[in-house]
């Protein structure tokens, strides 16, 4: 099997006309493929693309597709990818700081303690594992607390300095592996269970990596979905409860966590997906998953 042909921007350019895409000026058309590359481009010109099946496009766009416009929903996706790692981070931080306080309380060093944590911790080779990561993270570490700890206390990190330098995968397992009433206690603050609350964190530690990698994410649709309380229970998520596979309704779950743990709704957020694109009429802002009232709900009222 070969190796595909390398093109020139100006080849590449001729592909695009080729297939029924309006490039628009020719210089700015190759101007705009050195600042982008072309492959990551084709993830948004993908939904302009003359639909065959359906599960099949064909290679030839839609009448009326410009250049122009994938760059506006390239630029319209950036902006959201920057907002949502924005919005995420209290809500991390407030995680970290809550999960460290806690098991701070049953033992300085809770999470080196499998005895004093949860069942799950016990169980099988998980805990043997996350913990093997975590002394890998430690090493690796440049922190000047944790060159503090090992000085003063020999690098023994207490468990609220240790989940400062957790991922969020190793924080979600960290809480996994907690005792159940400590479980319980963080989710009540968003008004959860705890199971619901460790899908929550797992689904934002896939929403949280597609914006540490640049990937795209306004259309995105995930594998995993949260688990949800009962109709009624929080009614500001009800009106997204079968959209929770797209973008917006992780969105929400971001919005609800900012309000519960004290930092309130994200207004850049709600204002990004406001300066959507809308005369990109061939890809609306229905593919995020959103609703036509979204504005009107509690959590992004602003």
């Amino acid at each position: 099997m070969g190796v595909k042909r390398f093109k020139t921007y100006d080849e590449l350019v001729d592909v695009l006309a080729s297939r029924g895409m309006d490039v628009g000026d020719r210089t700015a058309a190759v101007a705009q493929l050195h600042k982008v590359n072309y492959y990551r481009l084709s993830g948004y010109w993908y939904p302009f693309r003359r639909q065959i099946s359906a599960t099949e496009r064909s290679d030839q766009f839609y009448k009326g597709t410009t250049l122009v416009d994938v760059t506006k929903l390239y630029q319209f996706d950036a902006r959201l990818r920057s907002a949502t790692f924005d919005a995420l981070a209290p809500v991390e931080l407030s995680l970290r700081a809550a999960l460290g306080h806690a098991l701070g309380e049953l033992d300085e060093c809770a999470h080196l303690r499998p005895d004093l944590l949860g069942p799950r911790a016990r169980k099988g080779s998980s805990y043997d594992k996350w913990r093997r990561g975590y002394e890998v993270e430690l090493s690796r570490s440049r922190e000047d607390f944790i060159a503090h700890h090992q000085v003063r206390y020999g690098g023994t990190l207490p468990v609220w300095v240790a989940v400062e330098i957790l991922d969020w995968g190793s924080l979600t397992y960290l809480f996994g592996y907690s005792p159940r009433k400590i479980q319980d206690d963080l989710a009540d603050v968003f008004g959860l269970s705890a199971p619901q609350l460790e899908s929550w964190m797992r689904c934002l530690n896939v929403v949280r990596n597609v914006c540490a990698h640049h990937g795209r994410l306004f259309n995105r649709v995930y594998a995993i979905t949260p688990k949800l309380p009962r109709v009624g229970h929080l009614p500001d998520l009800d009106t997204v409860r079968s959209g929770m596979n797209r973008t917006f309704g992780q969105l929400s779950l971001v919005q609800h966590m900012l309000v519960r743990s004290g930092n309130g709704s994200s207004k850049a957020l709600s204002a990004v997906l406001r300066s959507y694109p809308q005369e990109v009429s061939t890809v609306p802002l229905s593919h995020t998953g959103a609703p036509r009232a979204w504005q009107s709900s509690g959590l992004w009222c602003t």
